[in-house]
This record gives C-alpha cells, sequence and structure tokens, in this order.
C-alpha cells in the first residue's frame, strides 16, 4: 500500500485484479438486481451480435445468474430507469451527466459540415418520427441531399448515419427494440422533462469517479474505443502494479479488501475483457475477437467467451446459440492453463447454467 500520502499504492498483479473482479461484481458476492449491477457499471454494453446472446444481456447475466431474464432491461427501459444512448444503457438519472456534451456534439467539422448541408434531410427524419415513431431505421424513409461520404460500413446508409447523429445530439432517442434493432422516436418521448445539463467539466469529472468505482483499476488516459471510455482522467488515487509499467489509477474504496471469487462466463464486450491492454496487463490473457475474421484464421472461435476462475482468466469458451434447434453447441473449451478437476467441473457447471439460462440444451 502507499508508503506515503504522496505515494502511489504499490500492487501485486493478484490484489490488482481481485480489485478489479469486486468493483465489476465478478466476485462470490453476486448482487441481487439489475438496477444496481447498470448503475455499477455506469452502463451495459449495446453491441448487439447474438451468437450466444447480445452483450447487455451476457453482462447482466454474469453478475446476476438464472435471476437475470432480459425483460428485466426491457422493463427498465420501458419504465425510464434507463436509457440507451449511442454507447451504452445507462441509469436514467445519469443522463444530465452527458446532455452537456450532446448540446456539444459534432467535434468533428467532417460531421458537422454534413449535418449543415442535410437540413432539409434532418427535418424530413425528425418528421417522420413525429408522425409514426418509434420506428427502426429501416423504416425511416427520408432522402438526403447530400449523401455521408464513407468508404467503409456506413457507405450509402444515410438514414442510419442521420439517425446515429441525431442521437448523439439528443434530439432523437432510443425507444425500445426490435429484436436487436433500436426503434427511434423523438427525444421528448423518451426523456423526462426538465433535466438540466451539468456543466460539462463537472460532469466529466463526475463521470469519471463513477467509471472508476465501476473499474476498480485503470489507467488515467490512452486510446479511444467506441463505447462507454475505458480511462478515468485523475479519479480515484494513484497505483504502480507490480510487472506492468506506468500508472495506474484506483478506488480507494476497494483497497484492502477481502475477495472470494467463483467461475463466470464473460462477453468479449465485458468490462474486465473491453480494455485488452488492461486485461494482458493484470490477467495476462491473450485474447482477440475473431468474429471478423475468416473461419480458418480463428484460434478460438467466432465469438468465444473468455473464462473466469477466481481471480484469473483461465480459457475461452467457443459456444452458439442455435434456438431453433433448441441446442448450445459447444465446439470447444480452450485451456490457457491445464484445468484441474475442480476447474473444469466448474467450468462445466456454468456452461449448463448458461444453456439452462437461454432455454437451451448442451451439446457437446
Amino acid at each position: 500500500m502507499a508508503v506515503s500520502d504522496d505515494s502511489p499504492h504499490r500492487l501485486t498483479r493478484e490484489q490488482a485484479r481481485q480489485i478489479v473482479l469486486r468493483a465489476t461484481m465478478l466476485d462470490a458476492d453476486r448482487p441481487t438486481d439489475l438496477m444496481t449491477v447498470v448503475q455499477r457499471l455506469t452502463a451495459l454494453p449495446v453491441e448487439p451480435t447474438r451468437a450466444i446472446a447480445p452483450s447487455y444481456d451476457l453482462v447482466s447475466w454474469s453478475r446476476l445468474g438464472s435471476a437475470y431474464e432480459p425483460r428485466d432491461l426491457d422493463d427498465l427501459l420501458a419504465e425510464r430507469e434507463l436509457y440507451e444512448d449511442a454507447d451504452g444503457i445507462r441509469p436514467m438519472a445519469d443522463l444530465a451527466l452527458h446532455l452537456g456534451d450532446m448540446e456539444a456534439w459534432p467535434p468533428r467539422d467532417d460531421a458537422r459540415e454534413w449535418l449543415e448541408a442535410d437540413e432539409l434531410f434532418r427535418t424530413e427524419v425528425l418528421d417522420v418520427l413525429d408522425a409514426d415513431g418509434p420506428l427502426p431505421s429501416r423504416e425511416v424513409h427520408a432522402t438526403a441531399q447530400v449523401p455521408w461520404k464513407s468508404s467503409g460500413w456506413n457507405a450509402d446508409r444515410n438514414v442510419r448515419m442521420m439517425l446515429s447523429c441525431l442521437l448523439a445530439r439528443g434530439e432523437v432517442a432510443v425507444n425500445g427494440r426490435a429484436g436487436t434493432q433500436k426503434r427511434y422516436d423523438l427525444v421528448e418521448r423518451v426523456y423526462p422533462d426538465g433535466i438540466e445539463a451539468v456543466p460539462r467539466e463537472e460532469a466529466r469529472v463526475r463521470r469519471d469517479q463513477a467509471r472508476l468505482r465501476g473499474l476498480g483499476i485503470a489507467r488515467a488516459k490512452g486510446t479511444v474505443l467506441p463505447g462507454e471510455p475505458i480511462h478515468v482522467g485523475e479519479a480515484g488515487e494513484p497505483a504502480v502494479v507490480e510487472g506492468t509499467g506506468g500508472e495506474w489509477r484506483v478506488d480507494p474504496a476497494q483497497l484492502g479488501r477481502p475477495f472470494e471469487g467463483r467461475t463466470a462466463l464473460l462477453s468479449p464486450f465485458d468490462p474486465v475483457c473491453r480494455d485488452r491492454v488492461r486485461m494482458e496487463d493484470l490477467f495476462e490473457f491473450e485474447y482477440v475477437l475473431e468474429m471478423y475474421k475468416p473461419a480458418a484464421q480463428r484460434r478460438w472461435g467466432y465469438f468465444a467467451l473468455p473464462i473466469l476462475h477466481g481471480d484469473r482468466l483461465v480459457g475461452k469458451l467457443d459456444a452458439t446459440a442455435d434456438r431453433k434447434a433448441g441446442r448450445l453447441f459447444v465446439d470447444a473449451v480452450h485451456e490457457d492453463v491445464a484445468f484441474t478437476q475442480e476447474m473444469a467441473g466448474a467450468v462445466d457447471t456454468e456452461i449448463t447454467a448458461l444453456a439452462e439460462w437461454l432455454g437451451l440444451t448442451v451439446d457437446r
């Protein structure tokens, strides 16, 4: 621990891992309700890949187990206890911390210039939602005067890009889903009246502090990823972790607490895993999401789930949920370390629990 008031906390890798797992609610002391999970994590990931289940459901299930049902999330969204933006599913109580950034959006000139050139298109999209919303993007029929310029995924997807821009600006909001497809609506039909934006600098500090409570230990800054940020600015207190370079920021409330671990299957977008650099530094765990690779080049599978046991990430589960067949097909359990009999039994129990939660039968 710290040797003086000015010195960073000195942690072993084991201590740092346990701080992460306590903070992210993946220790043996499970949370009991979904709202507690979202409040602690600050956001559920909105990545919708359904090889097994959408990540917002997997992250919730990893913490709550069989007590979690996807309709719990739908209910909290419908009751306006939660809301969804472009980066995550969040507590509605945190909306005021994000409104200032929405009002200042977009940060880039190309998006600003496109919106200015397509003012008629923007108005047409809002008029369609006013008349018929909530709607998935494919049912919003409007014509861009100036197409969005992209050589990638978003080429010729003008309506989707306009809706994404308006969501980021706080002019439209997500009002339910059709499967994994967002349904867009006018913001006044979703967000409560009378919420005032917290000043942006104060909001940034408060978001960093809340994010650190949900991560336990993280870097002050680094590479920006899509979705909820993975860095925490000057929140918390400085720390150094043996075997890693540079300084970390740690939540002092997590220091010196006992730890009891458990076994869990994690989404690749779980807060433990999203920051691949932190994961490699603290858990010494190699992982690459391979769903964008050709099948012949995959080592672990299309959407392999990292396997947690105790305070270590010990392997990957390559599995696919086939709802029509009623089967959870387990193609492989990749062991990064040789599983003991106890580890293998605990992992098998979690695979069975996952299948039961999905309403499927395990097929090996």
